[in-house]
């Protein structure tokens, strides 16, 4: 018996493994698996990005936060100096 699939419909699911137990940005409040307020669609264009104090947050998001003068260029939660996490 030979069977020939002549039509494939692929579906896929993924997520940001964030490793948080809300998976919220700090920021923003919105979800990793949303797009941040400057972003119009979730994806690779706003990846979540850590600091070496652990915090997590939307690039846009924590780019935005540390541009401001007020920031002190510090994490909005700690109030430590930002550094992005080296992988």
């Amino acid at each position: 018996m030979k069977v020939t699939i002549t039509e494939w419909h692929g579906a896929a699911y993924w997520r940001w493994n964030t490793d948080e137990d809300d998976d919220i940005c700090g920021i923003c409040r919105h979800s990793f698996e949303a797009a941040c307020p400057d972003c119009q669609l979730p994806g690779d264009n706003c990846p979540p990005l850590w600091g070496e104090c652990s915090h997590v947050y939307h690039m846009h998001c924590i780019h935005k936060w540390i541009s401001q003068e007020a920031s002190k260029g510090q994490c909005p939660l700690d109030r430590q100096p930002w550094e992005d996490k080296r992988a």
